[in-house]
């Protein structure tokens, strides 16, 4: 018993100092509670063990997520090495892959028309007999030819003034072509180039452009506007186009763009033939049918003569009208009736006489003459 109560372990009472058991649950003196004493003894007893705190780190939630991802990243590279060290990653092997490369042709396609041989006959040249006062211009009008082209088959110089009363031309006739197949229409200046009649020239030693512009009549400035020319200066072998189509105007008549055929013989209307006239004071007005529309350098000559007894007394006038009033110096001084003749044809100016008055010459056929009777100074016979 000795033992065991040897080995029981005492308390004191906190309050009144008495021994007790440790077991036991008050003092047997005091009757204090000995559990909170013992709760109390024990704490004290027990030594405070402090664990070593840690450093708090606060991050925010983008800054946590982003160090995830840079975590991840090296985690991953790092296991991607130690495969590939040990032969556990295979490179994929490139595949080429075919680029379509466009390329682009160039087909030139050239279309080439078919040209239509004419296989008409050329026509001969027609003969004309040189007369007084004829002109290249003149001749060239009236057959509707190129003045060049007279020039080239008859060998005459470039000015066409060595023209002889007597000699016969060759006149060229326009060979008759098929139909011809439609062609593009040229623009305003290709046509006029075109319309232009024009002759190459070699320039020779001593040429200028003023000589060459004099010996074929065109100004220089035209000259150099065909042949691109800035300056008048030409040397010895230089190629040029003369456009003899831009000729200067020369001194005579000026020959008619066109000159139509011989016109019909005018178709006198008044006064009606064999009429009468009687008083002294009459106006004779003679009337006749145009023979056709005139041109700036035609008229009508009007020819009267009185044919009576030998008279011989003749007038021609010159008029554009159709119409001719008979002037009173042409009417008879004595009592005798005189039978006045006329007749009417076209005419056509071809010179200047040397008083500066046109020269004409018949365009027509002259018309059926007609008569009328003047007796002036007839006796007035008295009224019963």
């Amino acid at each position: 018993m000795a033992s065991e109560n040897s080995q029981t372990k005492n308390v004191t009472c906190p309050v009144c100092g008495s021994r007790v058991s440790e077991s036991a649950s008050r003092c047997l003196v005091c009757g204090t509670s000995l559990n909170k004493v013992v709760e109390k003894t024990d704490e004290k007893k027990k030594p405070e063990v402090q664990s070593p705190k840690m450093p708090s780190i606060s991050l925010n939630l983008p800054l946590a997520i982003g160090l995830i991802i840079i975590l991840l990243a090296i985690g991953a590279g790092a296991v991607y090495a130690v495969l590939k060290n040990t032969g556990a990653v295979v490179e994929p092997t490139p595949t080429a892959t075919a680029t379509l490369t466009a390329t682009t042709t160039v087909t030139s396609t050239i279309t080439i028309t078919p040209t239509l041989e004419s296989t008409a006959t050329p026509l001969p040249d027609l003969e004309y007999t040189i007369k007084s006062g004829d002109t290249c211009g003149l001749i060239a009008v009236l057959y509707n030819v190129s003045i060049n082209s007279i020039i080239i088959n008859n060998g005459l110089n470039a000015e066409c003034t060595d023209l002889t009363v007597g000699n016969v031309l060759k006149i060229p006739q326009p060979t008759p072509t098929a139909s011809p197949q439609p062609t593009a229409t040229l623009s305003g200046s290709d046509a006029t180039e075109a319309a232009c009649s024009k002759i190459e020239y070699t320039v020779v030693a001593g040429d200028t452009l003023s000589s060459i512009a004099r010996n074929y009549n065109v100004s220089m400035e035209s000259i150099k506007a065909w042949n691109s020319m800035s300056n008048d200066v030409v040397y010895e072998g230089m190629r040029m186009t003369v456009p003899l189509c831009e000729r200067l105007p020369t001194a005579g008549p000026t020959p008619t763009a066109t000159l139509p055929p011989p016109y019909p013989a005018p178709v006198l209307l008044l006064p009606a033939d064999g009429a009468p006239f009687t008083a002294a004071n009459d106006t004779i007005a003679l009337q006749w049918a145009a023979s056709g529309n005139l041109l700036e350098n035609e008229a009508y000559a009007v020819t009267i003569e009185d044919v009576t007894g030998g008279e011989g007394r003749k007038l021609v006038e010159y008029v554009t009208d159709t119409k001719f009033i008979v002037p009173t110096t042409f009417r008879p001084n004595d009592s005798t009736p005189h039978i006045i003749r006329w007749t009417v044809v076209t005419a056509r100016q071809t010179a200047t006489g040397a008083d500066g008055q046109p020269v004409y010459e018949p365009a027509g056929a002259v018309s059926i003459p007609r008569t009328f009777i003047w007796w002036a100074n007839a006796a007035t016979t008295p009224t019963p």
